[in-house]
């Protein structure tokens, strides 16, 4: 394991080579100047979320920092292969409980696909191009995550926490996300078409540059996230959005009904042929938002 002033004088060099400042790194992070000299330093490290998007800014790959975020695991011991000798045991043989726990783990390629009772066991995980197609993934809590091309497609993430994580370049179509909540996790470059939102939070986090068409936002939340890069459309009923900092924004042909809205300015969101009724319009004009694009929904 590489030593924390090595990843400093590694993240110092590579910062120096594309010629940007301590300061530059902190303000695309949302972290404090300080908190970069102190990586740099030898002091402390970045935690896994930062790392990859600390390596995204630096032009480098996570390998470039240390040989744990190496692609491992040449043969993956599935929880799903295990489930099934379990079920093939003779009759009369008394099947034991099966103990597994995939935690702090380096997965890579790897398929579970149709898994269930997940729950904590991917915790402080690296996983890359894994398969979890069709998987019951409700009350699943990740923390500390490292995830990155992976597919969700049709699985069921209702319930579930997710903290602290790195959610980037994932397939999560027509999953259900039913009560989720994220919270200080950053989901960026994702694919959520037909995905159903209803009472999913996030917040503290960001969420970028991701594809909701078809998505269902009712009673959804954003609280205190960086939303960047994203085009809404079809109905928001009952949402939420506080604190939240808006950049290249597009609500498009789309409806608002009793959408709250609490921002110091909206003047960077743009609206597209959009119907709201005159609660959300208020909220709207109080906070500056450009009305240019929006109609009042006839009562």
């Amino acid at each position: 394991m590489l030593t924390t002033m090595i990843i400093g004088n590694k993240i110092a060099e590579a910062r120096k080579k594309i010629n940007i400042s301590q300061a530059q790194i902190a303000q695309r992070l949302f972290i404090s100047p300080q908190a970069v000299g102190k990586w740099e330093r030898g002091e402390s490290m970045p935690d896994i979320v930062t790392f990859n998007r600390l390596a995204e800014i630096l032009g480098v790959d996570l390998n470039y920092f240390s040989e744990i975020f190496q692609s491992a695991a040449t043969e993956v011991a599935t929880a799903k292969s295990m489930a099934k000798q379990s079920a093939e045991l003779p009759s009369g043989i008394q099947k034991k409980k099966l103990s597994w726990d995939m935690s702090r783990g380096n997965w890579v390629g790897a398929d579970f696909s149709g898994l269930k009772n997940l729950h904590e066991k991917f915790s402080s995980s690296n996983m890359q191009r894994c398969l979890f197609i069709g998987s019951d993934m409700s009350g699943l809590f990740l923390k500390s995550n490292n995830v990155d091309r992976c597919d969700f497609s049709g699985s069921d993430f209702s319930s579930s926490h997710i903290q602290g994580s790195n959610l980037a370049n994932n397939l999560f179509k027509d999953c259900s996300l039913k009560e989720t909540e994220f919270s200080g996790s950053y989901i960026s470059g994702c694919d959520f078409t037909g995905a159903d939102f209803t009472g999913m939070v996030v917040k503290s986090g960001g969420f970028e540059k991701n594809t909701i068409a078809n998505a269902v936002l009712n009673r959804t939340s954003f609280i205190a996230t960086q939303i960047a890069d994203i085009a809404f459309g079809g109905t928001l009923e009952d949402c939420y959005f506080e604190n939240c900092a808006f950049t290249r924004v597009t609500f498009q042909n789309l409806k608002l009904i009793n959408t709250f809205f609490k921002n110091k300015s909206l003047k960077r969101i743009r609206f597209i042929d959009c119907q709201v009724d005159r609660m959300t319009y208020a909220f709207l004009k109080n906070g500056k938002a450009d009305l240019t694009g929006i109609t009042l929904l006839t009562p």
